[in-house]
């Protein structure tokens, strides 16, 4: 019954006010001066949007009264790693400075500074579009009591986001060696996962989510910060990105990008691997408090990408059907959910559910 409830709330309440915030910042990004950022700003939302929207189910996990805020503030932040993220795309062999300097914004909205200087400190020229999903991201956070207990995590989950997208979209003949060799250098921060997994979990804002709202409810101790964070990073987190690189193989080795699954020797021990990490972000989230909403959330990820059509076709598609029968009956029960909507109401070929996060929750 809690997971219906929270579905009708979802749907009823929370996905109308975030397409509305979607809308808002839509016709914002319309007036950027510069035609390419308006053109990327506008593409980031058009065809992102339902990171947002996933994002927004930890807007449950809120009090009633703050769940604008934390809604707001998702929303906004994710459309910063959306809109960065298609810059990098377009951006083929920018330094890693530029790349830096770039992704400085997503820390600048954490702790400042406010626009008066951003325009230089990240030298993107866009008629203060990205200054003010910054200053968004503030505001909302001052209607937050646990704020200041959770920023050192926030910091260190977005500082750990920001170092993946600078190696990730640098020389492609250098990314893996440069990863592997990030990895080495972190892997206390995560004991157990491989590099590639480990990079995985760095690139999913779901861990940034949890934590914003956990800050809505009051001002929570430091163990229950930590539990969090090592519930959602790396276990979490790291289930999240590889299911949705896991469904992209296909199109990332047409395009010529990284993949954070092909390092496993077959679908088969890709499907192994997954079913391990679902079991132990299962287990993660079990001593939570909300423990039901966040087992539902690490449900809805196989549930969700698996609906995809390309989880459907040879050669994913048998280990995806086992994947969703490993989950039990929560997954399978989502992930019928989530193939309806799909039929429903499609987006790019995506589901308007929880936030991708790579490459850009």
């Amino acid at each position: 019954m809690p997971l219906v409830v929270d579905a009708w709330r979802l749907a009823s309440q929370v996905l109308p006010a975030v397409r509305r915030e979607l809308d808002r910042w839509r016709d914002r990004a319309g007036a950027i001066p510069d035609p390419a950022l308006r053109g990327q700003a506008l593409a980031s939302i058009d065809h992102k949007r339902f990171h947002c929207e996933g994002g927004s189910v930890f807007a449950l996990l809120a009090p009633p009264d703050r769940r604008r805020a934390v809604m707001r503030w998702i929303v906004a932040f994710q459309t910063i790693s959306d809109y960065l993220d298609n810059l990098c795309d377009r951006a083929a062999a920018a330094p890693r400075r530029q790349l830096r300097a770039w992704h400085q914004a997503m820390l600048d909205a954490l702790v400042g500074p406010e626009a008066a200087g951003c325009r230089s400190r990240w030298g993107i020229d866009d008629g203060g579009y990205l200054a003010d999903l910054v200053r968004t991201c503030l505001a909302e956070a001052r209607q937050l009591p646990g704020y200041e207990r959770v920023l050192p995590e926030l910091w260190r989950l977005t500082s750990l986001y920001v170092d993946l997208q600078v190696l990730k979209h640098g020389p492609p003949g250098e990314r893996v060696e440069l990863l592997q060799g990030w990895h080495r250098r972190r892997a206390e921060r995560a004991p157990g996962l491989r590099w590639n997994e480990f990079a995985a979990a760095a690139g999913s804002t779901l861990g940034i989510f949890a934590l914003i709202a956990l800050a809505a409810a009051r001002r929570p101790q430091p163990e229950e910060i930590d539990r969090l964070r090592e519930a959602y990073f790396p276990w979490v987190c790291a289930l999240h990105i590889l299911l949705d690189y896991w469904i992209d193989q296909e199109e990332d080795r047409l395009g010529g990008d990284l993949n954070f699954t092909a390092s496993y020797p077959s679908q088969r021990a890709t499907r192994g691997r997954l079913q391990a990490l679902l079991r132990a972000a299962l287990a993660a989230v079990a001593a939570l408090p909300h423990a039901g909403r966040h087992r539902a959330i690490v449900h809805g990820l196989p549930a969700l990408y698996l609906a995809d059509g390309k989880a459907r076709q040879p050669p994913l598609a048998r280990q995806a059907r086992l994947l969703v029968r490993a989950g039990g009956w929560r997954t399978r029960l989502l992930h019928a959910g989530c193939r309806l909507r799909r039929r429903r109401d499609p987006v790019d070929g995506r589901l308007q559910a929880l936030p991708v996060g790579k490459d850009g929750p």
